[in-house]
């Protein structure tokens, strides 16, 4: 493997009260940002919206969609894209006003004005691609190609006929956008003068609106409850691993008077002296996501489910760190048993250096990469992965270690080990060493 230092013996664990009270200061600094603003600023997928499926012709610029959006009094909109890259489709979402069928048809029409501005849609001529059957047709009869103004009842069913064949030809044989009117010359049932009136009074927009739907604030509490109880099963799922990987021997509860508070206190402590290396690990997982939130929210970052994903990522990328500190800390106890822990802690620090500047160095520049260049869409994600790593590297070195350190001393165990079980060593053994 490659390594940027040989044989490094930098004092680490010197400047961990500098690095515990940066950490301190960033999650009180986040934590009164949640406060002040009420929260994080959750988007649409948390806290319910209108989200409107579009389609366009040729590859949409998501840039001059989100400009033209701004300038409409959408510029808190959200711009994503769907499905395979040939099929130009996007999602915007905006966020809900009203109750559910008003803020359906409000946000439609809201997002259909802008894309007509942005695109430069006539607004004098019939757009054939966002037209229903029931707007063709008034159209046609308005147009009236075929002269039948004097037979009502016969130019109502003839361009119905005509409209029903137009739509289910642009909406099943087109994927819904028709790309000019010359498609519709020698269309079956579409007389040419029709298709000639038609591309004389009408007009192809470059975008048309597949769906409409409503997403409530019940189904965004659900998605809030099931995020929240994904990042707890991770974490809680992490502590169970470490602890059973990682196990300490030897600790014993702390003296005290007997009781029911005391009893129950002292069996804490003592599952905790067991699994103090993936209670420090889980620490400093969640310590990462503390500063990682409050770093969103003081960037005034939208809290939605690309949020979550990348916050998942981070709590099994953060641990990563740790658990290749702490398994060097469990092989240097087997070769090192009578140096002090701090000293036997900052040791495998060391060793573990170039391996750390490898991992978190190339992850961070990838990430990076995808902040700059990745487009609005991934900007949320990767900014909190950025953070992310930042924070989850030092955290592995000045939080993960400082807590076992501190805790083992503190209780007074400055014998306690990792268990040695790979090579099988006897409880004989053990006890004689």
């Amino acid at each position: 493997m490659i390594e940027f230092f040989h044989n490094p013996n930098y004092n680490f664990l010197r400047w961990k009260w500098h690095f515990i009270i940066l950490s301190w200061l960033l999650i009180l600094a986040g934590s009164a940002s949640l406060w002040v603003k009420g929260g994080p600023r959750y988007g649409i997928d948390f806290k319910g919206g209108t989200l409107v499926y579009l389609k366009f012709a040729a590859t949409p610029d998501l840039d001059r969609i989100r400009a033209g959006l701004d300038r409409e009094g959408l510029g808190t909109s959200t711009i994503q894209s769907y499905g395979r890259p040939e099929g130009n489709e996007v999602i915007i979402g905006t966020e809900q006003v009203g109750r559910e069928e008003e803020a359906l048809d409000t946000s439609r029409q809201a997002i259909l004005t802008a894309l007509r501005t942005t695109f430069h849609v006539p607004a004098d001529k019939l757009d054939l691609n966002n037209s229903g059957t029931d707007s063709l047709t008034d159209a046609l009869l308005r147009f009236d190609p075929l002269g039948l103004a004097g037979q009502p009842g016969e130019a109502a069913a003839r361009y119905r006929e005509i409209a029903e064949r137009i739509t289910d030809f642009r909406d099943n044989q087109r994927g819904g956008l028709l790309g000019s009117f010359a498609e519709l010359r020698g269309l079956e049932g579409v007389p040419p003068v029709v298709a000639q009136t038609l591309e004389q009074q009408a007009y192809l927009s470059p975008v048309v609106v597949r769906k409409a739907e409503v997403v409530g604030p019940r189904v965004g509490r659900q998605l809030r409850q099931q995020a929240l109880l994904a990042t707890g099963l991770a974490l809680a799922g992490m502590l169970i691993y470490i602890g059973l990987r990682f196990p300490t021997e030897g600790a014993v509860p702390a003296p005290g008077r007997v009781g029911l508070l005391t009893g129950l206190g002292r069996w804490f402590l003592r599952q905790v002296d067991k699994r103090i290396y993936g209670v420090a690990a889980v620490i400093a997982t969640f310590h990462d996501v503390l500063i990682t939130l409050g770093f969103l929210s003081l960037l005034n970052y939208e809290f939605n489910l690309n949020i979550v994903a990348a916050l998942l990522t981070l709590v099994g990328y953060s641990v990563n760190d740790t658990i290749v500190t702490f398994d060097r800390v469990r092989e240097n106890v087997r070769l090192l048993r009578r140096e002090r822990l701090a000293e036997l802690v900052n040791r495998s620090i060391n060793q573990t250096l170039s391996r750390t500047i490898l991992t978190s160095g190339l992850t961070f520049l990838t990430v990076l990469a995808l902040f700059f260049l990745g487009g609005e869409v991934l900007h949320g994600f990767a900014f909190t992965l950025v953070v992310g790593i930042v924070v989850g590297t030092y955290s592995s070195i000045f939080i993960a270690s400082p807590v076992v350190i501190g805790w083992i001393e503190r209780r007074g165990h400055m014998g306690l080990a990792l268990k040695a079980r790979p090579e099988g060593a006897s409880g004989a053994a053990r006890k004689g060493s």
